[in-house]
This record gives structure tokens, C-alpha cells and sequence, in this order.
């Protein structure tokens, strides 16, 4: 017989992949945040009483701590513990920017026609509840837009316009994630081509669309608008691609 390790005995199951066992407390915590043993702001127990109480090392507790923490689900308080954070949907959703950021081509495209669904919806439901001081701030920033050909100040502006719009309509998770879909690199990527002849003109009257539909209350006006100002890029952009050029579409993109 030839030497060597002897075989596991039929019916042993291989020890789990460390990466498993991290995934399964990441899952165990989530949980005990999810039904309430564990709340918002509260202290998490000692490493190791964790791991002892999950059933595992503390080496996998560590890097599930350590991804919950990434994540915005943990953070680490310098000589007094882990705790869960306030689960603000701005904070878990942080890697929305991130995806926008690095995305290209037909992530691209899928990113915007993203972003034209759930833009439009927030900007019917801000049509429905906007306040008159945030209205205020909506067009202060449309001023601004229309008191300046800078493309940075433009791009600066837009960014704050569609922010406080999407805070209008009273959905802190969608206004998270417009947010990241909206990122500053994400939104300058695209709009390199507004430097363009008539790019600017054109992106003012869409904007002044949105805000008479905010001004009249008007979710259905408010919901077409915002749809036809992202929609514009979006198609633009898919022809781009359709035709080969998707190096020419994102160095030229009109922008939304």
C-alpha cells in the first residue's frame, strides 16, 4: 500500500473554506442587526465573545467585522469597541458611487437607464411634496446654472439641483442611491461633450422644464420631464455604442 495521508473516512465532510465561514457570520450579524438584538448605535460584544457565540475562529470573525465595516454596517471607535453605525441609507449605499465611477459602455448605458427610472419617479413624488423653502433651493441653483457658460460651475450646480430635488420627495433610500448613481466623476465623464455648441442651452430648458412642474405641483409633468432629461444621454449614448464608437461616446457625451 502506498504511503501517504490516509483518506478521509466516507461520509467526513471537508473542512469549509475560511471565506465561507466569514460569509456565514457576516450573515449571522446581519441578522441579529435585522431582528433587533443588536441596534443602532449599540456596542457589539467582544470579538471574541462573538466568535464564541457564532461558533467560530476569531481570525473570521475579525474579517467579517472588518467587511461589515467596509460596508457601513460596523465602525470602529478608536479605544472603545465596534458598534453598528445608524444604518443611514446614505452610508450603505455608498457603493453605488463607486460602481458609477468605474463603469463603462453598456454598464453605462444600464447605469443611466437606472438612474432615468428612479430620477423620474422622485421627481414626480417631489412635485407632490416639496416644501417652499426647498423649492427656494431648486431654483437658486437653476439661476445659477443660467448666470454661467463655466462648465465646472454648471456641472456643480446640476449636481446640487437634481440633489435637492431627489431630498424633496421625502425618500431618504432613493435619494441615496441617486446620489451615488449622480456622483461627481460619474456625471463629469458624461457630460464632457456639454462644451459643445448649444449643449449648455439645451440642458437649461430641460431643467426650467422640471421646474415648472415643480412649481405647478404637476407629478406627471415633473415625472416627463426628469424621464426626457436623462433619457436624452441615454439613448444618445446607446447609438454611440450600437455603432462601434463607445471610446467617441464617452469623450463626447452631450450629458444629462
Amino acid at each position: 500500500m502506498q504511503q501517504g495521508t490516509a483518506p478521509a473516512p466516507q461520509g467526513t465532510a471537508a473542512p469549509a473554506q475560511k471565506g465561507t465561514v466569514t460569509q456565514r457570520a457576516i450573515e449571522q450579524i446581519k441578522t441579529m442587526i435585522g431582528e433587533g438584538r443588536l441596534e443602532p448605535g449599540q456596542r457589539l460584544p467582544t470579538e471574541r465573545d462573538l466568535a464564541t457565540r457564532l461558533g467560530i475562529s476569531r481570525s473570521s470573525m475579525r474579517e467579517a467585522i472588518r467587511a461589515l465595516t467596509v460596508l457601513g454596517v460596523l465602525e470602529a471607535r478608536h479605544g472603545s469597541g465596534i458598534y453598528v453605525t445608524q444604518l443611514e441609507a446614505g452610508d450603505l449605499l455608498e457603493t453605488f458611487g463607486v460602481v458609477a465611477d468605474l463603469s463603462r459602455g453598456p454598464r453605462l448605458v444600464e447605469l443611466l437607464e437606472v438612474r432615468r427610472v428612479l430620477e423620474s419617479t422622485a421627481t414626480a413624488l417631489a412635485a407632490a411634496r416639496i416644501s417652499p423653502d426647498q423649492l427656494a433651493d431648486v431654483e437658486k441653483h437653476l439661476a445659477a446654472m443660467n448666470a454661467t457658460d463655466d462648465p465646472e460651475e454648471i456641472l456643480s450646480h446640476d449636481l446640487a439641483f437634481h440633489r435637492a430635488v431627489a431630498l424633496a420627495a421625502g425618500n431618504d433610500t432613493m435619494a441615496a442611491i441617486l446620489e451615488g448613481l449622480s456622483s461627481r466623476t460619474f456625471r463629469a465623464r458624461v457630460w464632457r461633450g456639454y462644451q459643445e455648441e448649444g449643449a449648455f442651452e439645451r440642458t437649461r430648458r430641460e431643467h426650467a422644464r422640471i421646474h415648472r412642474a415643480l412649481v405647478a405641483r404637476d407629478p406627471e409633468a415633473a415625472r416627463a420631464a426628469a424621464a426626457a432629461h436623462v433619457g436624452e444621454v441615454e439613448e444618445w449614448l446607446r447609438g454611440r455604442l450600437a455603432a462601434g464608437q463607445e471610446g467617441d461616446a464617452e469623450a463626447e457625451d452631450p450629458g444629462a
